[in-house]
């Protein structure tokens, strides 16, 4: 019988597993509806997205449209214990003015019921505000 932390091991293996191959829809099939994601830092992108549809619409959209070239975020070690998986990852992309962004993340993910409820993505912050553009919401903020 496999345990929940063994089950949750796996979901989150195969979504970043797919995320280094650059395959995106694992990840955003994995998310519950009222999936939340905490960002952290003073960016104009940190904060809280609340609800797969939030997300996609206010982080996702606008980050992937700055990015010129194939996005991959490759995990270098998967941790995880009961509802709780942590994982220590680094993303490669070049956005479409040029710039290196090649972040380094700690994610720590709490599961429900086989679906990714909340994220916390630790990050180098200072990379953000150098690399990407803030998103337009936050201009008009």
């Amino acid at each position: 019988m496999t345990s929940i932390t063994e089950s949750n091991r796996a979901i989150v293996t195969g979504i970043m597993e797919a995320l280094s191959r650059g395959e995106r829809q694992p990840f955003a099939d994995a998310m519950a509806d009222d999936f939340t994601w905490n960002m952290i830092g003073t960016t104009a992108w940190s904060g809280k997205y609340r609800g797969k549809a939030d997300v996609r619409q206010r982080l996702f959209t606008p980050l992937f449209a700055q990015f010129g070239s194939h996005y991959t975020n490759t995990p270098k070690r998967i941790l995880a214990d009961g509802d709780f998986v942590v994982v220590e990852s680094w993303g490669n992309v070049t956005t479409k003015l040029g710039k290196r962004y090649c972040n380094t993340y700690c994610l720590v993910i709490r599961m429900h019921e086989g679906k990714m409820a909340e994220l916390t993505e630790y990050l180098d912050t200072e990379l953000v505000t150098s690399a990407l553009e803030p998103p337009a919401w936050a201009k008009t903020a």
